[in-house]
């Protein structure tokens, strides 16, 4: 069996040496975010830790199964908890934590990043557990258990699937490796219903989804020899939660189609981008040019300025990196 990258011992004496944790995300949580949360606080509850979890904003609706495990808290301004340690999950960028960032930059706890994304800049933690390889920052959390010696149960083992499956497509993306399928059979072993999980996260939205949908993909445009596939919102719009997901799928299954970018009206003078590949295209490097990023298949971004030269600005940024990809085979300088 493949060696499992170990845990620098560093991050093992800053758990074991704190009492009071604070756990933090980026905005917006997704499921692999939150999940990994769900199942750290339980983990660290089994060491006799005092844990809060203070994200941005608080998780989706469907991710309700979470907050009935662990305490979830939303950003509202004023001080954060007191605290000796700062776990960054799924993020190692303080910066995306939004309102959050400067009062957690500030407080003098020690700091430490749990991620799986490609980190751009300085190293300014004092410990971190990164692996980009990972599939989900699930994964980190779970070798993180192993190296502490701590026994699994049903409520952790929700929050790491929720992570797991989240994050891989429900196992279906290319970052679906043998380690992650060993790790989801364990959960399953500890009492994981996939079939359950399933149903509460992607078969709950609500009937007005296929009109949304449908209105959207009306909207569809192609460029590049449909190697691009561009979707806009026709004015200020809700986010779809898992039915953006839902709606990149269904244009990464046109056989022809390498990225998939969906932009939507923030209703507040931006716009928000998520970004998709199919195959080689590195759709992080596009992000990064508006101050976005994630990993090289998905990544978002926040783009300034009125949504049509946002658009008219990402659609050119992307056929430049279409054609410098496909001609270097890297992102364009």
């Amino acid at each position: 069996m493949p060696q499992t990258p170990p845990v620098p011992q560093d991050v093992l004496d800053l758990v074991q040496g704190a009492q009071r944790i604070l756990l933090t995300g980026h905005v917006r949580p997704d499921g692999d975010c939150i999940g990994a949360q769900a199942a750290l606080a339980q983990l660290l509850a089994k060491l006799g830790k005092e844990v809060v979890i203070l994200n941005p904003d608080p998780p989706e609706p469907v991710f309700d199964y979470l907050g009935e495990l662990v305490e979830y808290h939303a950003y509202e301004g004023g001080d954060v908890p007191a605290h000796d340690l700062l776990m960054l999950l799924d993020i190692s960028e303080l910066g995306r934590c939004g309102d959050l960032a400067e009062p957690l930059r500030l407080a003098p706890a020690k700091k430490l990043v749990v991620d799986h994304h490609v980190h751009h800049g300085a190293e300014w933690w004092d410990a971190a557990l990164v692996d980009n390889t990972a599939s989900a920052t699930g994964v980190l959390v779970y070798r993180l258990a192993a190296a502490l010696g701590l026994e699994l149960d049903a409520g952790i083992a929700a929050g790491l699937f929720t992570s797991l499956v989240t994050d891989t497509g429900w196992f279906k993306y290319s970052n679906t490796d043998a380690e992650t399928l060993r790790i989801a059979s364990d959960l399953v072993e500890h009492g994981v219903k996939p079939h359950e999980l399933f149903g509460a996260i992607f078969q709950r939205h609500p009937a007005s989804l296929p009109h949304e949908l449908g209105e959207l993909l009306a909207r569809m445009e192609y460029h590049a020899d449909d190697r691009l596939a561009v979707l806009t919102t026709s004015g200020p719009s809700d986010d779809l939660g898992g039915g953006s997901d839902m709606l990149l799928d269904i244009l990464r299954a046109v056989d022809a189609v390498e990225v998939v970018l969906f932009l939507r009206h923030t209703g507040d003078g931006r716009a928000k981008l998520s970004a998709r590949s199919k195959r080689d295209f590195d759709v992080n490097a596009l992000a990064r040019r508006f101050g976005g990023g994630g990993h090289i298949k998905a990544s978002g971004a926040t783009l300034e300025g009125p949504f049509e030269d946002a658009h008219q600005a990402l659609v050119a940024a992307a056929l430049e990196e279409l054609e410098s990809q496909l001609a270097t085979g890297g992102p364009a300088e």
